[in-house]
């Protein structure tokens, strides 16, 4: 008699979700909260099962991020981290079921507990050397092909003294980055990190992957040294803070690895291993690995690489690839270093537990790469990684002329090869469709054409044929998968001008691709012939500064080119400044002996090929764009595209769409000093309090002076932005209006785009912004109670807006008496601006003048203490008291006494706390101030209210007297 029949469970255990196949069900419940998951294994045999997955509870686990101590499970460690009972969990013996088969959970069950004998033999074809000359590296291998070396770290005490028991004993409390899908940071104590690696079966474990060990556990960096082929490295002139992340500590155990992915920026790499044995696999530059999906953002050209883990890979997708189809292979044993060329697809599976140590390099043969990958635009990167499966047969006629150059790896006959094995892929992944709008969508592997295979060339003049044709650096979104910022990378291609003049013409290909470095030089040679200016030096080639325009220095003059946004906001931001600079000479606020002089301006246009310059001084329309529907009207005060004009524009919404071929600009007179930036680390604490003096003066100075004549006519033409009376009593001027439009403009998507900025700013804070911003942005205003007991507004104010780091000069001086301030010690909030004189703390450093008025507006002045207080303070408690006693204006006018107008039931008292109204301004800015915010105060990031954040960082302004 044969044993009755299992029931199947899943049908009448899921219901009508038992449509979904297992896979889609554990994808949704991974959405949901520990309480839910908990609720929802009640519910039937095979909910039981699927919430308790281990899988399941790590994902729950790492998704908040922070530091991490592994309990066993993932489920209790996840209860332990959330302060949820685990007594039930911990007493109750786990449920069996029958009747219950899913392929998708054993397959995962699988990899977990799989062991990796199979991969310990590989095919042997990566070449081997003991080591190679500096001469056959470059000419063999750089840039070129991957390579193993057996002997460069025979030498290095890591060899012996980097093994798991010696690291644990030695550096066990040290508390190191984690590596893993989330997108959170994850950090573990090395001791607690061993003990999970030890006791963990996880199907895509854990591992080390820490770029900050030198500076956690610095004795680490004596026990190994750069090999001799690979010291080359022109970040190196990037201050260390600067500088993208470099050099990694990698630990991890069986099973754990990197999947497919190619190096930041297209950098090398070297990486040497100490301890156990890694698999390596490798596809040339354009090969998409079968299995792998490349998302190309068309905006920003930000590249996100869809892979299996490294053990799927190697478990699911590798066995199906037929022999000549598989990648070139290579098992490192400890003490051998392998290296990864620029461009080159790789993946890593440890099959025991392993220590290595890594490093990413910049040198002369991958300079251009790395410039070419940062470089705006998205056609370029996509090709970079996939190939011309990015285009599809749509190859530009540029580079479908181009001469196809072998790649020294290949041969002919392997080209062949290649073309045939890559239809056995098909099974692996999904048909690529090529079409016009591959880069919004993915990019999948597949069988490549015998067109794309000859056309396509890992070489620079071929690659850089996809560049977009009206790129431009200072104009484009920028990339946020860039290893450096855009600011950084001017800094980066400046100081290697400066610092490496002997391969300056290598420096400046790899600038005409990322800077448009010609293009921009090529406007400075025009403006100092036209103004008799002396012609730019060698060394005066490149734009200074961090700025969003590019500046030059030449000889005693400092030019600058608007470039930034569309033509209406540069000429609204030399229209602005040349305003401010002719009402400020008109008046005797000894804020002019604090900003350059102003010797020439005008416009620059691309006519033809040729460029022309209109000389302007801000007054009338210029020929040159009147025919270009500016908005630009005239004023009494014959500034048609001065300050009131620029507000006008921006809330228009108007926005012109010629190509950029008009750039105005700017002739001052170059200043004496550097910018505080470059000198703030050798700042003395009464050096800073001198500056904070100075920016408190030179504030009160700017808020002091007079408007412009306001331009009623501005009012009728701003519509859909009315604003109802808050109360009869108010009186509001339009240029308020205006003001309050602005905000609310910004009010409107605030949590939108404070996700967008995301990460520090907390999630549960960015849905509380709007219930903590007023429900009328007026009730911000200083409201003052005339002697008719009618409520009117205090006037708005220049306001710079942008007095940061790089918009102070400073220089050095002859020693200035100490201020003898009790607070001035050498320990500070934030650890920057600690260092005391040996002098007896007397100054040396002065601020001189305030640079850059282009971002000029009209509002709050409480609008410029944000970035004095974030950007030049860095949040130090002790200057920005010192910036408040030396500014001396009032910064809240409100009656504390008298009535507040409001139109509905409102925490009164809120408006009555300056540092409520700046906490606002804060929220609603244009910048990400936030992220400044909760990088330095991070405490702040488990706060439960903005209250909490305000009163943190702004409650001094309560504080504040002004001085009668």
């Amino acid at each position: 008699m044969e044993p009755p029949a299992i029931r199947d469970r899943r049908p009448d255990a899921l219901g009508d979700l038992r449509v979904l196949p297992d896979e889609i069900i554990c994808d949704v419940l991974d959405l949901l909260t520990p309480r839910d998951l908990a609720r929802l294994s009640c519910v039937s045999s095979v909910m039981y099962i699927l919430c308790n997955e281990e899988p399941l509870w790590m994902s729950q686990c790492l998704r908040d991020g922070g530091q991490l101590e592994f309990k066993d499970t993932w489920k209790k460690t996840t209860l332990h981290r959330k302060n949820l009972c685990t007594k039930v969990e911990v007493c109750e013996k786990p449920l069996q079921f029958d009747g219950f088969n899913s392929w998708f959970l054993y397959k995962r069950w699988y990899r977990c507990f799989t062991t990796l004998d199979a991969f310990t033999l590989d095919s042997g074809d990566m070449e081997r050397h003991k080591s190679v000359t500096m001469e056959e590296f470059h000419s063999e291998y750089d840039c070129k092909k991957p390579v193993l070396l057996t002997e460069l770290a025979n030498t290095w005490p890591a060899r012996t003294k980097w093994t798991i028991k010696q690291l644990s004993l030695d550096y066990g409390d040290i508390t190191f980055r984690i590596s893993q899908r989330s997108s959170q940071k994850i950090k573990m104590k090395l001791r607690d990190y061993v003990s999970y690696m030890e006791g963990q079966h996880d199907e895509d474990p854990l591992y080390i992957f820490d770029d900050k060990f030198g500076e956690s556990a610095s004795p680490l960096l004596d026990d190994y040294s750069v090999p001799y082929l690979f010291r080359e490295d022109f970040f190196e002139v990037l201050d260390l803070e600067k500088r993208p992340p470099f050099r990694w500590l990698i630990i991890g155990p069986q099973r754990s690895g990197a999947s497919w992915h190619v190096d930041p920026a297209l950098t090398s790499a070297w990486n040497t291993l100490l301890v156990g044995r890694k698999r390596w696999a490798l596809y040339p530059p354009g090969r998409v690995p079968a299995g792998v999906t490349v998302h190309v953002n068309e905006e920003d050209g930000d590249v996100n690489i869809e892979s299996p883990s490294s053990l799927q890979w190697w478990l699911d997708i590798y066995p199906q690839l037929s022999d000549h189809d598989k990648p070139i292979e290579c098992t490192q044993l400890p003490g051998e270093t392998i290296f990864v060329p620029s461009g080159w697809w790789h993946c890593v599976l440890n099959l025991e537990t392993t220590i290595a140590v890594t490093q990413n390099f910049v040198n002369k043969s991958n300079f251009e790469f790395v410039c070419l990958d940062m470089t705006p635009g998205h056609c370029h990167k996509g090709v970079c990684r996939a190939g011309l499966l990015a285009v599809g047969e749509s190859i530009p006629g540029d580079a479908r002329d181009h001469e196809f150059s072998k790649m020294k790896l290949l041969d002919d006959s392997d080209l062949l090869r290649k073309a045939k094995r890559l239809k056995g892929s098909d099974i692996l992944t999904k048909p690529f469709q090529p079409n016009a709008q591959w880069h919004a969508g993915n990019v999948h592997a597949q069988p490549l054409s015998m067109m794309q295979m000859e056309k396509f060339s890992y070489d620079i003049s071929f690659l850089s044929k996809f560049l977009e044709e009206n790129r431009d650096h200072y104009n484009s979104a920028w990339s946020p998968d860039n290893s450096i910022g855009q600011r950084e990378m001017q800094e980066w291609l400046r100081k290697l001008w400066i610092s490496k003049q002997d391969i300056r013409e290598l420096i400046w290909k790899g600038a005409q691709l990322a800077l448009n470095i010609d293009k921009w030089y090529a406007c400075l040679v025009e403006v100092c012939a036209c103004h008799n200016l002396p012609p730019p030096l060698d060394d005066e080639k490149f734009p200074v500064g961090t700025g969003s325009n590019p500046v030059f220095l030449v000889s005693d003059f400092v030019i600058k080119i608007y470039v930034e946004g569309n033509l209406d906001s540069s000429i609204h931001g030399l229209g602005t400044e040349l305003e401010f600079y002719h009402f400020l000479r008109s008046t005797t606020s000894p804020l002019k002996d604090h900003i350059p002089d102003v010797l020439a301006s005008g416009i620059l246009a691309n006519e033809n090929g040729f460029l022309r310059i209109y000389p302007w001084d801000g007054k009338e329309i210029p020929n040159v764009i009147a025919n270009c529907k500016l908005i630009g009207d005239c004023m009494t005060n014959s500034f048609p595209f001065g300050i009131w004009s620029k507000i006008k524009t921006e809330l228009t919404d108007q926005v012109t769409s010629e190509p950029r071929n008009i750039w105005p600009y700017i002739v001052t007179k170059r200043c004496k000093g550097d910018i505080f930036a470059n000198l703030r680390e050798g700042l003395s604490m009464n050096d800073a309090l001198h500056l904070a003096s100075f920016l408190g003066n030179q504030l009160r100075n700017l808020h002091s002076l007079p408007l412009p004549e306001f331009c009623e006519n501005y009012r009728l033409s701003i519509k859909n932005d009315s604003l109802q009376a808050v109360h009869s009593e108010i009186n509001i001027p339009v240029a308020w209006e205006l003001i309050i439009m602005t905000l609310n403009r910004r009010r409107r998507d605030v949590r939108k785009r404070l996700s967008v900025w995301g990460d520090p700013i907390p999630r549960h804070l960015i849905e509380k912004a709007d219930a903590y911003l007023p429900t009328d942005l007026r009730m911000l205003l200083d409201f003052i109670k005339d002697d008719n007991g009618l409520y009117t507004v205090s006037t708005p104010t220049w306001i710079h807006s942008d007095i940061m780091d790089d918009n102070i000069l400073m220089e050095y001086c002859q020693p200035i008496p100490s201020f003898g301030h009790p607070s001035c010690s050498p320990s500070t909030a934030n650890g920057e601006l600690i260092a005391l004189d040996a002098e007896q703390n007397i100054s040396k450093l002065q601020a001189t003048h305030i640079i850059d008025f282009s971002d000029l507006s009209i509002g709050d002045p409480l609008y410029d203490l944000i970035p004095i207080y974030l950007d030049v303070f860095r949040g130090e408690l002790v200057l920005f008291k010192q910036f408040l006693e030396s500014y001396g204006l009032p910064l809240s006018k409100a009656s504390m006494n008298g009535w507040l107008p409001c139109t509905v039931s409102e925490n009164l008292e809120r408006y009555k706390r300056t540092s409520y109204r700046t906490m606002c301004y804060c929220i609603l800015h244009d910048e990400n101030v936030l992220g400044a915010i909760f990088s330095m105060w991070k405490e702040l990031r488990t706060a439960e209210t903005w209250e909490e954040v305000e009163e943190t960082v702004w409650g001094e302004l309560n504080n504040y007297q002004c001085p009668r």
